[in-house]
């Protein structure tokens, strides 16, 4: 039954996706609140689709803050990165830059606002991703990232990428961690039912040491690690 369902959820979910993509790149040229609309259907289409035919259920604990505030969420599973435009109104994800360079994909997420991330590249590519922030905090979006860089597997604790502190420091936004608890059902082939949990965690003012924020961070994306009721 688990891989029948899996198996009808990839099947809907990869058949009508192309219609909101092939869409979103259309009214881009015309309309940034069109594009923005119809990523936030695709990305409640998938919620759809795990809820009718995985039998994946979405929890939220915590108060959002839809403003100019920065979302630090722990990163187990492709899940919380596609689902973060259902998530949140009109965030700007900070994304890799290489996807970016995917024909048609790349050139939506730059209009609908992301951010690229240039690995490796010191601090002219944190002066860029300052610059590019700050633009879109002025527009009282909230902005969205991985701290850790990559994804982790349930139950561990990865180090935030050094880039993460930068931000912090010099975008000067409070920051809101984000636990989430993915990994479990949200596999890379095969999908279980249950529940996907967020829990916002307590608002980090800007200005504080740099250990004391990423200790507070990495804390707080890691509340659901060691609860049982979300293994």
């Amino acid at each position: 039954m688990l891989l029948l369902r899996n198996f009808v959820f990839y099947l809907v979910f990869y058949l009508i996706s192309p219609v909101y993509i092939i869409a979103s790149v259309c009214v881009m040229y015309f309309s940034v609140t069109a594009l923005r609309r119809w990523v936030r259907r695709w990305c409640h289409f998938h919620r759809w689709c795990l809820r009718t035919f995985v039998g994946i259920e979405i929890r939220i604990e915590g108060e959002k803050n839809d403003g100019p505030v920065f979302y630090a969420i722990k990163h187990e599973s492709f899940f919380e990165a596609i689902d973060a435009p259902a998530n949140f109104t009109w965030p700007a994800p900070f994304a890799k830059r290489e996807l970016f360079w995917i024909p048609g994909w790349g050139w939506a997420a730059k209009e609908y606002g992301c951010v690229p991330v240039a690995r490796n590249q010191g601090a002219k590519a944190l002066r860029a991703m300052v610059v590019a922030a700050k633009e879109i905090a002025a527009q009282g979006r909230p902005l969205v990232i991985f701290p850790e860089g990559t994804r982790i597997k349930h139950g561990q604790r990865g180090e935030l990428r050094a880039g993460f502190a930068g931000l912090y420091k010099l975008i000067g936004l409070p920051v809101v961690p984000v636990a989430v608890n993915s990994g479990p059902l949200y596999h890379r082939r095969l999908k279980r039912p249950g529940i996907i949990t967020y829990r916002f965690g307590e608002i980090i003012p800007p200005g504080l040491p740099r250990a004391e924020a990423e200790a507070r961070v990495l804390e707080a994306i890691n509340a659901l690690n060691e609860d049982p009721a979300d293994q």
